[in-house]
Formats: C-alpha cells, structure tokens, sequence
C-alpha cells in the first residue's frame, strides 16, 4: 500500500506543479520550456514524454480493446481494512498505530443527511468493531485508472469515508432512479464531484463507484462507462461480463449511441481532470442514464457542463492525516 500510495502523491504533486505554470494538457507538456519539464521528477517527465508521442502518433488500432479477465478482476477485487490500534504493545510495534487486516470490516462509517447533502456521522455509536480508518479494494488486473499512470498498473484503491460518502450519494440517486414511484419520464440525478489535485479522488472515486454499482442490482444499471477525456473509455457490461476498451473519441461515441439505442441502463464515470476540459455533449447521459463527472476545482472544466445538464454539485474533501497513516500502514 505504501509504494502505490507514495506514487501518487508524486505524480499529483507534479501535475499540480505543471497546471500552476498553465500545462494542463499533452500539447502544453510538448511546448513547455525546458525549466518548466525541468522542475518534474524524472518519473513524470518519461511518463508525459511517452504519453505526448502517442498522441502524435498513435500505434493503437481503431478496433475495439478487449481487455480479458478484467472485470472478473474488478468484480471480485479483494478486501481489506486498516484500524487504528489501542494503546498497548502492539500498537507500540508499529510506526503508524494501525493495523491491517483480511476483509471487510465489521462495521463501516454512518452518514446523515445535511440539508441537500450527506455527511459522515461522527456522533453514532456502534456496538461492536469500531469502523476502518480506511478500506481497501485491491484488483489483480488493476483498475481502468491504472492504465493512465505512469508505474506498473497499481492493484489497490484507498476508500476513506469520504469516498464512501459518495458512493452513499450515488446510491442514494439510483433508490430514487428505479423507484417505482419514480415515473417513466424520471431523470437520474447528474453530478459533478469536485476537489483539489492529487488527493486520489479520480483513482479512488472512479474505481469504487466502478465496482460498487455492478454490485448493488442485478437490475439496475447494466452498463459501466468509464472515460478519460472524450477520448478513452471502458465499457464494463454486466450482463457479458466483459470490459472493452474504445481508444478514440469517433469509436467512443459509436457505442455510446449504439447503447442508447439498445435501451441499456448505464451510469457514465466521466475523469475531466485528464483533459482538463468539460465532458463533449454526447457524453451528456439521456433521461436513462446516471452520471458522474470527477473535476478538480478549475471552473472552466466543469461549469458550462453543470448549468447546462443541471449537475448537482458535490465537494469530496482531502484525506486527514489518519487517512494517510492508514496508507502507509503495511499490509
């Protein structure tokens, strides 16, 4: 957990670093100047380098990607949960004061509802295991997330309670999305989750709400499109159990319209931060689909966007500092 966890904060860092100094995108990074790239680790630069030359040039074909194994891997990712340890020796045998184990954990984090919003509920009192600091999903074959980043694909994904409020949020649109008293012409809740740069949201948020909503009704949603820009998606169909990938944005709208006109219920998990504009209008989901856009607080990436689709807006905050102890707890 702990390399996974470093790794990001670097590259989050860098980024950050280059969006300061107005590269927010491949054609930025390959006109910057030379102090500019030279004020990124090494790391990131080959990554964008590599990055920016495939964009160029690209070696990918046109064909749809099936990527085998890869939602039975997301489907069944594995379980675990840092807890904080009492006083007592073996908290005293670690540098963090937490403890990691297998699975689940017997309780997890109470909500309430706050004028139009949800929040952690600090004030409950659960009888049993207190509930994680942290919980983490972990998928052999990695998450769509990985294949964007710069290292070998990381397998875990970090959920504090802060990404589990929105999975809260999101579940709660789908009860109302398929309630029968919802009426036919009903239109599921749009949002768009905003935060700052490097707090993993984009990883963490995307890749929970990726497993979680296959998970919460044979019935509802059949179909999971996570895109990266307007450019790269990942299909996940439930119903054959498959993930393709389309490599470009003609292809990404062809199956888009292809799923519109098959009637399928599908949630869009839409990454704005990798292009750093708002999601095309084919994007924008029809009175049968949900829709998340993940944004980091940059208003020209999300705004238009919003107004325009009426886009309930949703604030995810950083992790505290027993959130990053947990992360780095060793497990």
């Amino acid at each position: 957990m702990k390399r996974a966890a470093k790794g990001e904060v670097i590259f989050g860092e860098d980024i950050r670093k280059l969006c300061d100094k107005g590269v927010d995108n491949l054609p930025g990074w390959s006109l910057a100047a030379a102090e500019v790239k030279a004020a990124v680790r090494n790391s990131t630069k080959h990554f964008l380098d590599a990055a920016a030359e495939e964009a160029r040039n690209p070696t990918t074909t046109s064909a749809p990607e099936k990527l085998e194994g890869c939602y039975e891997s997301v489907h069944n990712a594995r379980w675990s949960h840092a807890v904080e340890l009492p006083d007592g020796v073996e908290r005293k045998k670690t540098r963090t004061g937490m403890g990691v184990h297998e699975g689940r954990p017997e309780q997890s984090w109470t909500y309430k509802k706050a004028d139009d919003a949800i929040e952690k509920n600090d004030a409950v009192q659960q009888s049993g295991a207190a509930p994680p600091v942290l919980m983490v999903l972990a998928s052999e074959k990695g998450w769509p997330y990985s294949r964007n980043t710069m290292q070998d694909p990381p397998k875990d994904v970090f959920v504090n309670c802060e990404v589990d409020r929105v999975w809260q949020i999101v579940k709660g649109d789908l009860t109302a999305w398929f309630s029968p008293h919802g009426g036919t012409d009903f239109k599921p809740e749009r949002r768009v989750l905003i935060g700052t740069p490097g707090i993993g949201k984009s990883v963490a948020v995307g890749s929970y709400l990726l497993y979680q909503l296959p998970h919460d009704d044979a019935e509802k949603i059949q179909v999971v499109v996570h895109c990266f820009g307007g450019g790269d998606a990942y299909v996940s169909d439930k119903t054959t159990r498959a993930v393709t990938r389309y490599g470009d944005e003609d292809m990404c709208i062809s199956e888009l319209r292809s799923l519109r006109g098959h009637g399928r219920n599908v949630y869009i998990i839409y990454d704005v931060a990798k292009e750093g504009t708002p999601p095309p209008r084919h994007f924008a989901p029809t009175s049968g689909w949900g829709m998340i856009a993940v944004s980091f607080p940059k208003v020209t990436n999300y705004d238009e966007w919003a107004k325009q689709l009426q886009a309930a807006r949703t604030i995810v905050n950083c992790p505290d500092e027993m959130d990053v102890k947990a992360m780095c707890a060793p497990g």
